[in-house]
Protein backbone atom coordinates (compact mmCIF):
# COMPACT_ATOMS: atom_id res chain seq x y z
CA UNK A 1 0.00 0.00 0.00
CA UNK A 2 1.55 3.32 -1.04
CA UNK A 3 2.35 6.00 1.69
CA UNK A 4 3.55 9.62 0.74
CA UNK A 5 4.70 12.16 3.19
CA UNK A 6 2.17 14.94 2.33
CA UNK A 7 3.39 18.14 2.79
CA UNK A 8 -0.15 19.91 3.62
CA UNK A 9 -0.51 17.25 6.38
CA UNK A 10 3.20 17.16 7.83
CA UNK A 11 2.98 13.75 7.70
CA UNK A 12 2.97 10.51 5.89
CA UNK A 13 -0.38 8.95 4.52
CA UNK A 14 -1.82 6.41 2.80
CA UNK A 15 -2.13 7.25 -0.76
CA UNK A 16 -6.16 7.08 -1.49
CA UNK A 17 -6.90 8.66 -5.09
CA UNK A 18 -10.15 10.50 -5.70
CA UNK A 19 -10.19 7.99 -8.45
CA UNK A 20 -8.23 4.67 -9.27
CA UNK A 21 -8.82 4.89 -12.83
CA UNK A 22 -7.88 8.54 -13.05
CA UNK A 23 -4.62 9.18 -11.06
CA UNK A 24 -3.52 12.91 -11.40
CA UNK A 25 -0.20 14.68 -11.07
CA UNK A 26 1.00 18.03 -11.67
CA UNK A 27 4.50 19.44 -11.41
CA UNK A 28 5.93 22.76 -11.76
CA UNK A 29 7.35 22.55 -14.91
CA UNK A 30 10.62 25.41 -16.04
CA UNK A 31 10.65 28.74 -16.92
CA UNK A 32 12.54 28.16 -19.80
CA UNK A 33 15.31 31.31 -20.62
CA UNK A 34 18.25 29.64 -20.24
CA UNK A 35 19.68 26.01 -19.88
CA UNK A 36 18.39 23.40 -17.37
CA UNK A 37 20.57 23.24 -13.73
CA UNK A 38 20.89 20.90 -11.30
CA UNK A 39 18.10 21.45 -9.42
CA UNK A 40 15.98 21.19 -12.57
CA UNK A 41 17.31 18.03 -12.72
CA UNK A 42 16.46 16.87 -9.71
CA UNK A 43 12.38 17.43 -10.26
CA UNK A 44 12.92 15.79 -13.43
CA UNK A 45 13.95 12.31 -12.46
CA UNK A 46 12.48 12.75 -8.80
CA UNK A 47 8.60 13.06 -10.49
CA UNK A 48 9.63 10.94 -13.36
CA UNK A 49 10.14 8.24 -10.83
CA UNK A 50 6.59 9.02 -9.05
CA UNK A 51 5.53 8.72 -12.31
CA UNK A 52 6.47 5.74 -13.34
CA UNK A 53 5.50 4.18 -10.38
CA UNK A 54 2.42 5.24 -10.09
CA UNK A 55 1.70 3.46 -13.20
CA UNK A 56 2.70 0.45 -11.87
CA UNK A 57 0.52 0.29 -8.87
CA UNK A 58 -2.41 1.72 -10.99
CA UNK A 59 -1.79 1.26 -14.48
CA UNK A 60 -0.54 2.75 -17.60
CA UNK A 61 -3.80 4.15 -18.32
CA UNK A 62 -4.78 5.10 -15.36
CA UNK A 63 -2.46 8.00 -14.52
CA UNK A 64 -1.99 11.61 -16.23
CA UNK A 65 1.03 13.53 -15.32
CA UNK A 66 0.78 17.23 -16.34
CA UNK A 67 4.33 19.35 -16.09
CA UNK A 68 3.72 22.99 -16.99
CA UNK A 69 6.05 25.35 -18.76
CA UNK A 70 6.56 28.67 -18.11
CA UNK A 71 6.97 30.34 -21.35
CA UNK A 72 6.34 33.85 -19.65
CA UNK A 73 7.71 36.29 -16.94
CA UNK A 74 9.82 39.03 -16.35
CA UNK A 75 13.18 36.79 -16.66
CA UNK A 76 12.20 35.66 -19.96
CA UNK A 77 11.16 39.20 -21.01
CA UNK A 78 14.46 40.48 -19.54
CA UNK A 79 16.94 37.74 -21.30
CA UNK A 80 14.64 38.18 -24.85
CA UNK A 81 15.22 41.75 -24.92
CA UNK A 82 18.92 41.25 -23.67
CA UNK A 83 19.27 39.36 -27.13
CA UNK A 84 17.29 41.29 -29.05
CA UNK A 85 14.97 38.56 -29.40
CA UNK A 86 11.48 37.97 -28.94
CA UNK A 87 10.45 35.92 -26.12
CA UNK A 88 8.89 33.28 -28.74
CA UNK A 89 12.23 32.21 -30.25
CA UNK A 90 13.79 32.04 -26.84
CA UNK A 91 11.78 30.27 -25.11
CA UNK A 92 11.37 27.93 -28.00
CA UNK A 93 14.96 27.28 -27.86
CA UNK A 94 14.84 26.35 -24.14
CA UNK A 95 12.04 24.13 -24.42
CA UNK A 96 13.70 22.26 -26.68
CA UNK A 97 17.05 21.99 -24.84
CA UNK A 98 15.46 21.36 -21.85
CA UNK A 99 13.36 18.17 -23.08
CA UNK A 100 16.61 17.65 -25.26
CA UNK A 101 18.35 17.11 -21.93
CA UNK A 102 15.38 15.41 -20.09
CA UNK A 103 15.65 12.34 -22.88
CA UNK A 104 19.11 12.01 -22.05
CA UNK A 105 18.71 11.43 -18.31
CA UNK A 106 15.73 8.67 -19.17
CA UNK A 107 12.64 10.68 -18.49
CA UNK A 108 9.94 10.36 -19.47
CA UNK A 109 7.43 12.65 -21.23
CA UNK A 110 4.65 13.85 -19.55
CA UNK A 111 1.31 13.28 -21.04
CA UNK A 112 0.37 17.06 -21.18
CA UNK A 113 3.18 19.91 -20.99
CA UNK A 114 0.74 23.33 -21.21
CA UNK A 115 2.42 26.54 -21.74
CA UNK A 116 1.01 29.84 -20.29
CA UNK A 117 1.04 31.72 -23.32
CA UNK A 118 -1.45 28.67 -24.99
CA UNK A 119 -3.87 29.02 -21.53
CA UNK A 120 -4.20 33.06 -21.85
CA UNK A 121 -7.61 32.38 -21.62
CA UNK A 122 -7.83 30.12 -18.59
CA UNK A 123 -6.08 32.33 -16.83
CA UNK A 124 -7.99 35.33 -17.54
CA UNK A 125 -11.10 33.74 -17.08
CA UNK A 126 -9.94 32.47 -13.54
CA UNK A 127 -9.39 35.93 -12.41
CA UNK A 128 -11.90 37.61 -13.15
CA UNK A 129 -13.75 35.22 -10.57
CA UNK A 130 -11.62 36.38 -8.38
CA UNK A 131 -12.22 39.63 -9.24
CA UNK A 132 -16.24 39.06 -9.26
CA UNK A 133 -16.03 36.82 -5.80
CA UNK A 134 -14.16 39.28 -3.99
CA UNK A 135 -10.68 37.74 -3.73
CA UNK A 136 -9.16 40.11 -6.26
CA UNK A 137 -8.86 43.86 -6.74
CA UNK A 138 -7.45 46.24 -9.36
CA UNK A 139 -5.12 48.81 -7.91
CA UNK A 140 -4.17 52.08 -9.20
CA UNK A 141 -0.67 53.34 -11.09
CA UNK A 142 1.47 56.12 -9.40
CA UNK A 143 -0.88 58.48 -11.65
CA UNK A 144 -3.93 57.38 -10.58
CA UNK A 145 -4.77 55.44 -13.71
CA UNK A 146 -6.17 51.98 -13.55
CA UNK A 147 -2.99 49.20 -12.30
CA UNK A 148 -2.10 45.73 -11.66
CA UNK A 149 -4.82 43.55 -10.87
CA UNK A 150 -3.89 41.97 -7.17
CA UNK A 151 -5.50 38.84 -5.10
CA UNK A 152 -6.46 40.09 -1.55
CA UNK A 153 -4.76 37.28 0.86
CA UNK A 154 -6.59 38.72 3.62
CA UNK A 155 -9.93 37.60 1.98
CA UNK A 156 -8.71 33.78 1.91
CA UNK A 157 -9.10 32.34 5.65
CA UNK A 158 -6.63 29.73 4.85
CA UNK A 159 -3.59 31.42 3.62
CA UNK A 160 -0.47 29.62 5.12
CA UNK A 161 -1.94 26.08 5.31
CA UNK A 162 1.05 24.51 3.31
CA UNK A 163 4.00 26.58 4.46
CA UNK A 164 2.73 27.04 8.00
CA UNK A 165 3.50 30.70 7.93
CA UNK A 166 1.75 33.35 9.68
CA UNK A 167 0.51 36.40 7.72
CA UNK A 168 1.30 38.27 10.62
CA UNK A 169 4.40 37.24 10.86
CA UNK A 170 4.95 37.93 7.56
CA UNK A 171 3.60 41.56 7.62
CA UNK A 172 6.05 42.21 11.01
CA UNK A 173 9.14 40.33 9.00
CA UNK A 174 9.02 43.13 5.97
CA UNK A 175 9.94 40.25 3.69
CA UNK A 176 6.88 40.93 1.63
CA UNK A 177 7.19 43.81 -1.47
CA UNK A 178 5.76 46.48 -0.54
CA UNK A 179 3.56 48.90 -3.39
CA UNK A 180 1.51 51.72 -2.74
CA UNK A 181 -0.81 49.96 -4.83
CA UNK A 182 -1.51 46.90 -2.38
CA UNK A 183 -3.89 47.05 -0.23
CA UNK A 184 -1.74 44.78 1.97
CA UNK A 185 1.49 44.19 1.35
CA UNK A 186 0.89 40.20 1.58
CA UNK A 187 -0.98 40.80 -1.84
CA UNK A 188 0.70 39.22 -4.74
CA UNK A 189 -0.06 39.85 -8.69
CA UNK A 190 -2.49 38.25 -10.86
CA UNK A 191 -2.32 40.15 -13.75
CA UNK A 192 0.48 43.08 -14.58
CA UNK A 193 -0.31 46.19 -16.86
CA UNK A 194 1.58 46.23 -19.78
CA UNK A 195 4.57 48.48 -19.57
CA UNK A 196 5.75 51.18 -22.49
CA UNK A 197 9.55 49.31 -22.53
CA UNK A 198 7.44 45.55 -23.10
CA UNK A 199 6.04 44.08 -26.17
CA UNK A 200 4.77 41.15 -24.77
CA UNK A 201 1.47 41.76 -23.66
CA UNK A 202 -2.65 40.09 -24.23
CA UNK A 203 -5.85 42.73 -24.05
CA UNK A 204 -7.57 41.86 -21.18
CA UNK A 205 -10.54 43.30 -18.93
CA UNK A 206 -8.21 45.43 -17.03
CA UNK A 207 -6.46 46.58 -19.82
CA UNK A 208 -3.38 45.36 -22.06
CA UNK A 209 -0.94 43.38 -20.11
CA UNK A 210 0.37 39.42 -18.77
CA UNK A 211 -0.56 37.31 -15.96
CA UNK A 212 1.37 36.84 -12.79
CA UNK A 213 3.38 33.99 -12.40
CA UNK A 214 1.39 31.78 -9.33
CA UNK A 215 -2.01 32.46 -11.36
CA UNK A 216 -0.71 30.41 -14.92
CA UNK A 217 0.04 27.72 -13.03
CA UNK A 218 -3.75 27.40 -11.15
CA UNK A 219 -5.16 27.82 -14.70
CA UNK A 220 -3.11 25.14 -16.41
CA UNK A 221 -2.92 22.41 -13.79
CA UNK A 222 -7.05 23.13 -13.27
CA UNK A 223 -7.68 23.27 -16.68
CA UNK A 224 -5.83 20.15 -17.28
CA UNK A 225 -6.55 17.83 -14.31
CA UNK A 226 -9.91 19.45 -12.92
CA UNK A 227 -10.34 21.53 -9.83
CA UNK A 228 -9.68 19.06 -7.67
CA UNK A 229 -6.66 16.57 -8.56
CA UNK A 230 -4.38 14.08 -6.41
CA UNK A 231 -0.85 15.37 -6.41
CA UNK A 232 0.62 18.52 -6.81
CA UNK A 233 5.11 18.57 -7.00
CA UNK A 234 7.96 20.78 -7.09
CA UNK A 235 10.91 22.11 -5.48
CA UNK A 236 10.80 22.49 -2.00
CA UNK A 237 11.69 26.35 -2.83
CA UNK A 238 8.34 26.37 -4.40
CA UNK A 239 6.80 25.53 -1.12
CA UNK A 240 6.30 29.42 -0.39
CA UNK A 241 4.83 31.55 -1.85
CA UNK A 242 4.10 29.83 -5.10
CA UNK A 243 2.53 27.43 -3.94
CA UNK A 244 0.71 28.47 -0.89
CA UNK A 245 -0.01 31.52 -3.82
CA UNK A 246 -1.81 28.57 -6.14
CA UNK A 247 -3.87 27.24 -3.35
CA UNK A 248 -5.57 30.40 -2.27
CA UNK A 249 -6.27 31.36 -5.90
CA UNK A 250 -7.53 28.02 -7.15
CA UNK A 251 -9.80 27.38 -4.09
CA UNK A 252 -11.09 30.83 -4.04
CA UNK A 253 -11.92 30.57 -7.22
CA UNK A 254 -13.62 26.86 -7.52
CA UNK A 255 -15.11 26.70 -3.90
CA UNK A 256 -13.30 23.22 -4.23
CA UNK A 257 -10.02 21.74 -2.34
CA UNK A 258 -7.35 22.40 -4.87
CA UNK A 259 -4.78 19.20 -4.16
CA UNK A 260 -4.82 16.10 -2.02
CA UNK A 261 -1.27 15.70 -1.88
CA UNK A 262 1.46 18.10 -1.97
CA UNK A 263 4.93 16.77 -2.82
CA UNK A 264 8.64 18.98 -2.62
CA UNK A 265 11.60 17.47 -3.23
CA UNK A 266 14.85 18.71 -1.24
CA UNK A 267 17.60 21.29 -2.59
CA UNK A 268 20.94 20.36 -4.28
CA UNK A 269 24.19 21.98 -2.93
CA UNK A 270 27.16 21.83 -4.04
CA UNK A 271 29.95 20.38 -2.10
CA UNK A 272 28.26 21.27 1.27
CA UNK A 273 27.11 24.61 0.09
CA UNK A 274 23.82 25.98 -1.59
CA UNK A 275 24.38 25.76 -5.58
CA UNK A 276 24.41 29.57 -6.51
CA UNK A 277 25.99 31.69 -9.49
CA UNK A 278 27.36 34.08 -7.44
CA UNK A 279 29.12 31.65 -5.35
CA UNK A 280 30.68 29.95 -8.84
CA UNK A 281 29.25 26.61 -8.05
CA UNK A 282 26.33 27.01 -10.29
CA UNK A 283 26.47 24.09 -12.95
CA UNK A 284 24.05 23.48 -16.19
CA UNK A 285 22.61 19.75 -16.94
CA UNK A 286 24.78 20.10 -19.77
CA UNK A 287 28.13 21.09 -17.68
CA UNK A 288 27.54 17.87 -15.72
CA UNK A 289 26.74 15.49 -18.90
CA UNK A 290 30.35 16.42 -20.21
CA UNK A 291 31.69 14.54 -17.23
CA UNK A 292 29.53 11.86 -16.01
CA UNK A 293 27.32 9.67 -18.19
CA UNK A 294 23.58 10.67 -17.77
CA UNK A 295 22.65 7.29 -16.36
CA UNK A 296 25.34 7.69 -13.50
CA UNK A 297 23.82 11.14 -12.81
CA UNK A 298 20.23 10.08 -12.67
CA UNK A 299 21.38 7.21 -10.14
CA UNK A 300 23.13 9.82 -8.02
CA UNK A 301 19.72 11.94 -7.95
CA UNK A 302 17.93 8.68 -6.83
CA UNK A 303 20.46 7.33 -4.28
CA UNK A 304 18.95 10.11 -2.17
CA UNK A 305 15.31 10.28 -0.71
CA UNK A 306 13.36 13.15 -2.49
CA UNK A 307 12.82 15.20 0.35
CA UNK A 308 16.42 15.44 1.99
CA UNK A 309 19.04 17.82 0.65
CA UNK A 310 20.91 16.04 -2.49
CA UNK A 311 24.61 17.24 -2.01
CA UNK A 312 26.56 17.02 -5.38
CA UNK A 313 30.32 16.80 -5.58
CA UNK A 314 32.82 14.68 -8.25
CA UNK A 315 33.51 12.44 -5.30
CA UNK A 316 29.73 11.15 -5.08
CA UNK A 317 29.49 11.27 -8.95
CA UNK A 318 32.22 8.99 -9.20
CA UNK A 319 30.55 6.84 -6.12
CA UNK A 320 27.59 6.77 -8.27
CA UNK A 321 29.30 5.34 -12.01
CA UNK A 322 31.42 2.52 -9.48
CA UNK A 323 27.87 1.30 -7.89
CA UNK A 324 26.17 1.77 -11.16
CA UNK A 325 28.75 -0.52 -12.84
CA UNK A 326 28.47 -3.04 -10.21
CA UNK A 327 24.87 -3.77 -11.26
CA UNK A 328 25.25 -3.87 -14.75
CA UNK A 329 28.34 -5.98 -14.12
CA UNK A 330 25.91 -8.32 -12.58
CA UNK A 331 23.63 -8.06 -15.45
CA UNK A 332 26.46 -9.09 -18.12
CA UNK A 333 26.58 -11.98 -19.97
CA UNK A 334 23.38 -13.72 -18.71
CA UNK A 335 20.67 -14.84 -21.16
CA UNK A 336 16.87 -13.70 -21.48
CA UNK A 337 14.68 -16.05 -19.51
CA UNK A 338 11.69 -15.82 -17.71
CA UNK A 339 11.70 -13.94 -14.34
CA UNK A 340 11.38 -16.07 -10.93
CA UNK A 341 7.29 -14.94 -9.72
CA UNK A 342 6.88 -13.78 -6.45
CA UNK A 343 10.41 -13.33 -5.92
CA UNK A 344 11.12 -12.13 -2.07
CA UNK A 345 13.43 -9.31 -3.89
CA UNK A 346 10.53 -8.09 -6.08
CA UNK A 347 8.22 -7.92 -2.54
CA UNK A 348 11.01 -5.72 -0.65
CA UNK A 349 11.53 -3.28 -3.68
CA UNK A 350 8.00 -2.80 -3.68
CA UNK A 351 7.58 -2.29 0.25
CA UNK A 352 10.91 0.45 -0.30
CA UNK A 353 8.75 2.15 -2.96
CA UNK A 354 5.37 2.03 -1.18
CA UNK A 355 7.17 4.03 1.78
CA UNK A 356 7.36 7.20 0.01
CA UNK A 357 9.01 6.67 -2.60
CA UNK A 358 12.49 5.84 -0.93
CA UNK A 359 14.87 5.13 -4.00
CA UNK A 360 17.89 4.73 -1.78
CA UNK A 361 16.26 1.69 -0.12
CA UNK A 362 14.70 0.25 -3.23
CA UNK A 363 18.54 0.66 -4.77
CA UNK A 364 19.70 -1.39 -1.89
CA UNK A 365 17.78 -4.16 -2.42
CA UNK A 366 18.89 -3.96 -6.21
CA UNK A 367 22.56 -4.51 -5.04
CA UNK A 368 21.23 -7.55 -2.65
CA UNK A 369 20.27 -9.15 -6.02
CA UNK A 370 22.78 -8.41 -7.32
CA UNK A 371 24.99 -10.05 -5.30
CA UNK A 372 22.81 -12.92 -5.15
CA UNK A 373 23.17 -13.15 -8.99
CA UNK A 374 26.94 -13.36 -8.54
CA UNK A 375 26.43 -16.33 -6.09
CA UNK A 376 24.61 -18.03 -7.90
CA UNK A 377 26.32 -17.13 -11.59
CA UNK A 378 29.25 -19.92 -10.40
CA UNK A 379 27.09 -22.64 -9.06
CA UNK A 380 23.39 -22.05 -10.95
CA UNK A 381 23.71 -20.22 -14.45
CA UNK A 382 20.16 -20.50 -15.22
CA UNK A 383 19.03 -19.41 -11.71
CA UNK A 384 21.14 -16.36 -12.50
CA UNK A 385 19.59 -15.46 -15.28
CA UNK A 386 15.90 -15.60 -13.84
CA UNK A 387 17.70 -13.23 -10.90
CA UNK A 388 18.81 -10.71 -13.57
CA UNK A 389 14.87 -10.73 -15.31
CA UNK A 390 14.20 -9.86 -11.46
CA UNK A 391 16.98 -6.94 -11.38
CA UNK A 392 16.02 -5.65 -14.54
CA UNK A 393 12.61 -5.22 -14.26
CA UNK A 394 12.57 -3.65 -10.80
CA UNK A 395 15.53 -1.45 -11.58
CA UNK A 396 13.08 -0.05 -14.68
CA UNK A 397 10.62 1.44 -12.17
CA UNK A 398 13.45 3.96 -11.05
CA UNK A 399 14.77 4.36 -15.24
CA UNK A 400 17.73 2.66 -14.39
CA UNK A 401 19.80 -0.49 -16.28
CA UNK A 402 17.73 -0.21 -19.41
CA UNK A 403 20.81 -0.52 -21.86
CA UNK A 404 22.74 -3.12 -22.93
CA UNK A 405 25.59 -4.02 -19.93
CA UNK A 406 28.24 -3.98 -22.34
CA UNK A 407 26.95 -0.47 -24.12
CA UNK A 408 27.23 0.95 -20.41
CA UNK A 409 30.57 -0.60 -19.65
CA UNK A 410 32.91 -0.16 -22.80
CA UNK A 411 31.08 3.23 -23.31
CA UNK A 412 31.20 3.79 -26.88
CA UNK A 413 33.99 5.31 -28.77
CA UNK A 414 34.60 7.72 -25.66
CA UNK A 415 38.35 9.36 -25.48
CA UNK A 416 41.62 7.76 -25.85
CA UNK A 417 41.13 3.78 -27.47
CA UNK A 418 38.03 2.97 -29.65
CA UNK A 419 36.23 -0.14 -29.13
CA UNK A 420 37.67 -1.88 -32.74
CA UNK A 421 41.15 -0.91 -30.84
CA UNK A 422 40.36 -2.19 -27.86
CA UNK A 423 38.96 -6.03 -29.49
CA UNK A 424 41.88 -5.75 -31.56
CA UNK A 425 44.38 -5.54 -28.68
CA UNK A 426 42.50 -8.27 -26.65
CA UNK A 427 42.68 -10.68 -29.63
CA UNK A 428 46.79 -9.85 -29.39
CA UNK A 429 46.66 -11.11 -26.07
CA UNK A 430 44.58 -13.94 -26.44
CA UNK A 431 47.30 -15.00 -28.70
CA UNK A 432 49.85 -14.55 -26.29
CA UNK A 433 47.88 -16.40 -23.76
CA UNK A 434 47.41 -19.01 -26.15
CA UNK A 435 51.23 -19.64 -27.11
CA UNK A 436 52.49 -19.17 -23.21
CA UNK A 437 54.02 -16.06 -24.21
CA UNK A 438 53.10 -14.23 -20.84
CA UNK A 439 55.62 -11.21 -20.81
CA UNK A 440 53.45 -10.24 -24.29
CA UNK A 441 50.43 -10.75 -22.56
CA UNK A 442 51.08 -8.85 -19.40
CA UNK A 443 52.20 -5.92 -21.83
CA UNK A 444 48.88 -5.96 -23.42
CA UNK A 445 47.11 -5.50 -20.31
CA UNK A 446 49.08 -2.79 -18.71
CA UNK A 447 48.70 -1.09 -22.01
CA UNK A 448 45.41 -1.66 -21.94
CA UNK A 449 45.40 -0.52 -17.97
CA UNK A 450 46.81 2.54 -19.08
CA UNK A 451 44.43 3.84 -20.98
CA UNK A 452 41.18 2.61 -18.10
CA UNK A 453 40.42 -0.67 -20.00
CA UNK A 454 40.02 -3.17 -16.93
CA UNK A 455 40.03 -6.62 -18.57
CA UNK A 456 38.11 -9.88 -16.84
CA UNK A 457 39.14 -12.79 -18.05
CA UNK A 458 36.89 -16.21 -17.62
CA UNK A 459 37.34 -19.73 -18.79
CA UNK A 460 35.99 -19.40 -21.67
CA UNK A 461 36.55 -15.30 -22.88
CA UNK A 462 37.83 -12.09 -21.72
CA UNK A 463 35.46 -9.12 -21.23
CA UNK A 464 36.54 -5.49 -20.81
CA UNK A 465 34.84 -2.36 -19.40
CA UNK A 466 36.61 1.08 -18.95
CA UNK A 467 37.44 2.69 -15.52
Amino acid sequence: MLHIHNNLTKCKEVFTPIDPKNVRLYVCGMTVYDYCHLGHARVLVVFDVVNRYLRKVFGDDNVTYVRNITDVDDKIIARANENGEDIGTLTQRFIEAMNEDADVLGVLRPDAEPRATLHMDEIIAMIQVLVDKGFAYQGKSADGQPGDVYYDVSSFEGYGKLSGKNTDDLRAGARVEVVEAKDDPLDFVLWKMAKPEEDTSWPSPWGEGRPGWHIECSAMSTGCLGHHFDIHGGGLDLQFPHHENEIAQSEAATGEKFVNVWMHNGFVRIDEEKMSKSLGNFFTIREVLEKYDPEVVRFFILNSHYRSPLNYSDKHLDEAKAALTTLYTALRGLDSVEAIEDSEYERRFTAAMDDDFSTSEAIAVLFELAREINCQRHCDMPLAAQLGVVLKRQAAFLGLLERNPDVFLQGGDAEGLSCAAIDHLIAQRLEARASKNWAESDRIRDELAAQGIVLEDSADNTSWRRE
